[in-house]
């Protein structure tokens, strides 16, 4: 089979990485921002706030998390919303979507301890179960979970596309015309494709009329011409390629992820009439977002060991040696006047 059959059974058959709850943080196989600090969530709280109050989007419009595993950051989000314009509860939506069944258990389980019956978190299965007039998304690493095919270019300088059987890898000419253009268009000579970010940005287009999507991943705008697949397992990282690992051992127990090329991402978003505002750092743009206000407001408010604490997470988001800088964000926006620009942007 082609790898990105291989990668999609990795993560998501029944026996599954993902179809199978796993925790996140330190007694998982890896830290994300959301399980690093609250003040991730909060924000993107912030964001939304600026964004209502500038009139991009209605206050009765719906916050939508997509993939939000065990439900912290939509929960994170809707805690400072509370904490800085409580009145807002009163009018915005929430909702999640995410695919997986026991997920979605996990999820209204948490944010009913977290909220009881204060606040309701509609749930959906996929982007094609909505019908928006506006909405406010935020994603955190889901597109590095994009199934993905791995090229690469042999000494004959012929594109060539692995194939897996039996967990054993081979690479093959290529002839799928898509891959070969988008080898061409990217100058990709070895690495990590995805076909499904067009799809993806296409069903969004098309089931919510205005909104603003924010992305955070990890990757870069321009291919490194290497693979960068690589094997989480309790904290460790396993190259994919790495011949001291055993494939058919870590199938569907561990995580498998990938480097995001954010041009490739960025062109298939606005080959749907989706357009992309702001590229950076998760570093500038939690900063522009106002993370560092949030904490001030804390300062004033608890005692100091409490704040140090706080400020220490934060720092692990915005250190410009890990997750800084490591980690991208993009903003997204479909029919929203681009002359109006929220001041945090």
């Amino acid at each position: 089979m082609l790898f990105n059959k291989y990668f999609e059974k990795w993560l998501y058959s029944k026996d599954g990485y993902y179809s199978n709850y796993k925790d996140i943080g330190k007694s998982g196989d890896f830290f994300t921002a959301v399980s690093t600090s609250s003040f991730f969530g909060g924000s993107i709280a912030k964001r939304l706030l600026c964004v209502i109050e500038d009139g991009l989007l209605p206050s009765n419009t719906t916050v939508i998390e997509i993939g939000a595993h065990h439900g912290y950051l939509i929960s994170d989000i809707i805690q400072f919303v509370y904490t800085l314009k409580p009145e807002l509860l009163d009018s915005l939506n929430f909702a999640i979507i995410e695919k997986f069944e026991h997920l979605r258990k996990a999820q209204k389980e948490y944010l009913y301890q977290s909220f009881g019956d204060s606040v309701n978190v509609k749930h959906y299965s996929c982007v094609d179960e909505l019908r928006l007039d506006t909405a406010f998304i935020v994603a955190n690493e889901i597109f590095d979970a994009f199934p993905c095919d791995l090229v690469y270019t042999n000494d004959k300088n012929k594109l060539q596309i692995a194939n897996i059987e039996n967990h054993k890898i081979e690479f093959i000419d290529c002839k799928d015309e898509k891959i070969n253009k988008l080898c061409h268009t990217y100058k990709i000579t070895k690495g990590e494709i995805s076909l499904g970010f067009k799809q993806f940005a296409h069903n969004l287009e098309k089931n919510i009329n205005k909104f603003e999507f924010i992305i955070f991943d990890y990757g870069e705008k321009y291919p490194r011409n290497d693979f960068s697949l690589r094997v989480y397992e309790k904290h460790n990282v396993y190259p994919f390629f790495d011949k001291l690992i055993s494939l058919d051992k870590l199938f569907g127990k561990t995580d498998i992820t990938y480097d995001v090329n954010f041009s490739h991402l960025i062109d298939s978003f606005e080959e749907n009439n989706i357009l992309h505002v702001k590229y950076d750092t998760q570093l500038k743009v939690l900063v522009d977002f106002g993370i560092i206000e949030l904490l001030e407001i804390l300062h004033k408010k608890v005692k100091e060991d409490i704040y140090l604490r706080e400020v220490n997470k934060v720092k692990t988001l915005l250190n410009p040696d890990g997750m800084g800088d490591r980690f991208k964000a993009v903003i997204f926006r479909k029919n929203i006047n681009m002359e109006r620009v929220c001041k945090s942007s």
